[in-house]
């Protein structure tokens, strides 16, 4: 059972999905123009109609299917998601002459939607049109003051709208808004981690059986956490561990000491050389990406032969990665993830994703379940080209040795101060500058390397770190004396978006 997204284009529509997790309802996302019967797949009990950048006025406007939304099910429409609920059942909409963006306050809440919350609350608004006049038997369940149509419902109460995205942080209560939509239209809420690995487990037994996995271990929390899961599940597979010789300090010493003793079969091997000759000269940071999943497509093939036959290719992509790079309607493709798409192309085999539509936090709680130890657990991500789009320009095995040593000396400082995980992600980049500076009474031409840290729940939108100023200073200081190398620290200050986490 689940709550379906009809997708049309939002930035938050993933968001959407989030909220409902966390509420222990599993949510799916299908684009708007999706037909009832890949809907079905789902089995549904509700819908939901996200946002969009459109105006339900444009010319090819998108709606959603009518068999669709005549199949029955509770509808729950947001901000544009309510302009096309209301105008299917006959209610009419006026075009906006202001736009109404930003924080407001609802008054006068009432109804389902509303239950158990004050009768005036802070939202976050998203419009420019409105409804002007609901369709026959709806009735309004707040207002706002630039919008008299804030929230409505069915007097059934089998159909709501809401002129605000109750499921961004800058709305409070949205959260409680999403659960008294579910109360509503009935909606089993059992979607655990408990439940989400026993269903994982009978997935691989069905799909997999007695057949052979090859699985690419990166040493980051998706990686390892499937490894601990087919080792779990007793399934017949072979993980491998490319040293690439972009990794951490000391990363692949970590990698082996925690996943040999939990029974997962590992094989280490060594391709620096290889992944180095080909970045040679390269600078493009797509570039870079294609090279180095090329690097590892080549190195699968080769152990494939060596220890196959294999029939499946396990990855830990996670629900963002495939967003990122194949994006949905009205989404465009921000960067390409070496671990979608491709490789079963090349190699023969069939791919195996079981968290592809998992949060990272979710698969986290999969490996508290499964035991992984909290080093490797609550790890922040790591992309898969490793070190090298944390290079800006050419990746060289010089700038690879400072900028390991510069990262290591930022998350152990992190570590030290209580601060590692109060964030969700923190890397140093070594960039192209060189600064002047004064060592000692001599004068030093050092690389510019600068932190980044945020704060984020999945990763699909991050805000910038605000680390105590006492202790930047410190890590600046402390980076710029145990790496030579190095003669200026900054700290970088922006969000996802505009920005994304990694530099490249």
């Amino acid at each position: 059972m689940s709550v379906v997204i009809l997708d049309f284009g939002s930035q938050y529509t993933r968001l959407i999905a989030r909220r409902l997790r966390e509420l222990d309802t599993f949510s799916a996302v299908v684009g708007y123009d999706a037909p009832l019967s890949e809907i079905e797949r789902y089995r549904p009990q509700a819908l939901i109609l996200s946002g969009s950048p459109a105006s339900i006025f444009d010319r090819g406007a998108p709606r959603p299917r009518t068999e669709v939304l005549q199949a029955g099910l509770p509808v729950l429409g947001i901000c544009y998601g309510m302009h096309c609920l209301v105008e299917a059942q006959g209610g009419r909409l006026l075009p906006g002459e202001r736009r109404e963006y930003g924080r407001a306050t609802i008054f006068r809440t009432r109804g389902p939607l509303f239950r158990g919350l004050p009768e005036n609350m802070p939202v976050w608004m998203s419009h420019a049109d409105a409804v002007e006049e609901l369709p026959p038997g709806w009735e309004v369940a707040a207002s706002s003051t630039d919008c008299p149509i804030a929230a409505a419902h069915t007097a059934d109460r089998r159909l709501a709208g809401v002129q605000f995205h109750p499921e961004v942080t800058h709305t409070p209560h949205g959260a409680d808004i999403l659960r008294n939509f579910l109360d509503m239209a009935g909606v089993e809420r059992n979607w655990t981690t408990g439940n989400t690995l026993h269903a994982l487990i009978d997935e691989l037994h069905n799909n997999v059986g007695s057949d052979r996995v090859l699985l690419g271990l990166s040493g980051g929390v998706d990686s390892t956490t499937l490894a601990s899961l087919l080792a779990h599940a007793g399934i017949d597979h072979q993980a491998v561990f490319v040293d690439h010789g972009l990794l951490r300090q000391g990363e692949r010493r970590q990698v082996e000491a925690a996943m040999r003793p939990r029974g997962v079969n590992l094989v280490t091997i060594d391709a620096e050389k290889l992944f180095l000759s080909r970045l040679k000269g390269i600078t493009d940071p797509e570039d870079k990406r294609r090279a180095i999943g090329a690097a590892f497509v080549e190195v699968f093939e080769q152990e494939a032969r060596r220890r196959g036959p294999f029939r499946f290719l396990a990855q830990g992509t996670l629900y963002p990665d495939v967003i990122e790079s194949a994006g949905g309607p009205g989404a465009a493709s921000i960067k390409s993830h070496h671990n979608v798409g491709g490789l079963p192309e090349r190699l023969g085999f069939e791919l195996l994703e079981p968290f592809r539509f998992l949060f990272k936090d979710e698969v986290r709680e999969l490996g508290r379940c499964l035991g992984l130890p909290d080093e490797l657990r609550l790890r922040h991500p790591f992309p898969g080209p490793g070190l090298a789009v944390r290079i800006l320009g050419e990746v060289t095995p010089e700038r690879l040795d400072i900028l390991r040593r510069a990262d290591a000396q930022f998350i152990d400082a992190l570590r030290e101060h209580g601060l590692y995980t109060q964030v969700w992600q923190a890397l140093a980049v070594l960039t192209p500058l060189r600064s002047t500076g004064v060592t000692g009474d001599g004068r030093t031409y050092g690389h510019v390397v600068a932190l980044r840290a945020v704060t984020s729940t999945d990763g699909m939108t991050a805000d910038w770190a605000q680390l105590p100023h006492e202790f930047l200073d410190h890590v600046a200081g402390r980076i710029i004396r145990r790496v030579p190398e190095v003669g200026r620290v900054v700290y970088d200050v922006s969000s996802k978006p505009p920005a994304t986490i990694e530099w490249e």
